[in-house]
């Protein structure tokens, strides 16, 4: 009579979670300066909910998908809306750091998990209460930081210049790669800052000229990035133009053309997955992505940003099923805190940007050197230029 009982309870249980709905929010910049880096996270979320890179055993899962429009005063009234009206289990989005930033208080205080796609590090560091709730699959800008100044170094260079947005990006980018200059002995000569709206920045670029840096960093992301590597080309600059994994799609090639020829920045392995040995653990899966992906968007369509989409729900949806063992998703905070757990425990997942472990003090759980490669723009294409293991 007892195994009976046990028995029934069993189906009964599975029969429940079959009936049991996980709820995604998501909000992304699919319009505004941010455009070129939200749709293709956009796209592949659609990807997600149709199946196409699985989805999570004995449980529908449903996406609710807000724009908003880069705004942070956007993203955080979509994140408010979906924790509170939509239900959420868990958060993945925020574009850019400052829109991810101006999201973290709203998660913290109704303790949902919150999968940033945006790149500071400021993001998730320190994993004080508030950051407890939120992890992040883009390398941070201290990552990118070491590869840029890294290969600086090869190259001999030993004086350069800053010119980035005045935004949370450009400003942790600003601070973390001015600390890893001096480390490697490098002199930084001068430091600017212009907006991701501004039609010039040629006040700008004049100061740089007049201190003659061997080589530029430009920290931006997406096409507003082009506007001061062109005024720098125009204005007869010929030392060597770096940019940040911000700008890593379609759109600014397209955009920059000429003006972005032999432009260097550090990437993850997305970028060039078939240019990378076969040996490099993201490879293979992000080659099954990009096919994916241009199956559905075209040739040529695919960008680190959508993969970045991609990672952050490879990692949720193991977390998904382990969490599932621990609570019911009708549980609504018992089910967030359990998802929350399990994404920390996260281990060896193997992503399109690298292999994610993380922990208590590390919700990125990225490796430098399975996580960064350097990559050259070439007669209008991505070109590996090194890796760094």
């Amino acid at each position: 009579m007892r195994k009976r009982w046990i028995g029934l309870a069993v189906l009964l249980l599975g029969a429940a979670l079959a009936q049991a709905e996980v709820r995604i929010g998501v909000t992304l910049s699919a319009t505004g300066p941010a455009a070129s880096l939200g749709i293709p996270e956009k796209n592949t979320l659609l990807l997600i909910e149709q199946g196409t890179f699985g989805l999570p055993k004995g449980v529908k899962v449903r996406f609710f998908v807000l724009d908003d429009g880069t705004d942070p005063t956007a993203a955080v009234k979509n994140t408010k809306k979906l924790i509170q009206e939509n239900r959420v289990h868990l958060i993945i989005g925020g574009t850019t750091s400052p829109n991810s930033l101006a999201m973290i208080d709203a998660v913290a205080e109704a303790k949902v998990p919150f999968i940033s796609l945006a790149a500071a590090k400021a993001i998730i560091y320190p994993v004080d209460a508030k950051r407890y709730w939120v992890f992040k699959t883009p390398q941070t800008d201290e990552l990118m930081s070491k590869a840029v100044v890294e290969d600086m170094v090869a190259r001999g260079i030993k004086t350069v210049a800053y010119l980035g947005f005045n935004t949370a990006y450009g400003e942790g980018w600003a601070k973390e790669f001015a600390k890893a200059a001096k480390a490697a002995g490098l002199q930084l000569v001068a430091s600017e800052r212009y907006s991701p709206k501004d039609t010039s920045v040629t006040g700008q670029v004049l100061k740089i000229l007049s201190k003659r840096p061997d080589a530029v960093l430009i920290g931006a992301a997406g096409t507003p990035a082009v506007l001061p590597q062109r005024t720098l080309v125009e204005k007869g600059y010929r030392g060597q133009i770096y940019q940040t994994h911000g700008v890593a799609n379609p759109a600014f090639l397209k955009v920059g053309g000429r003006f972005v020829e032999n432009t260097l920045l550090p990437a993850g392995p997305i970028l060039v997955a078939a240019q990378l040995p076969n040996t490099f653990p993201s490879k293979r899966p992000a080659l099954t992505y990009i096919a994916a992906y241009e199956a559905k968007y075209g040739v040529g369509s695919y960008s680190t940003f959508g993969g970045h989409a991609y990672d952050a729900w490879q990692i949720a949806k193991g977390a998904i099923e382990r969490a599932l063992k621990k609570a019911r998703p009708d549980d609504l905070a018992a089910f967030r805190k359990a998802l929350r757990d399990e994404i920390e425990a996260t281990r060896g997942v193997v992503g399109v940007h690298g292999v994610f472990t993380m922990g208590p003090t590390d919700h990125l759980g990225l490796k430098f050197n399975e996580a960064a490669v350097m990559v050259r723009v070439k007669n209008g294409n991505w070109v590996l230029e090194r890796t760094f293991r």
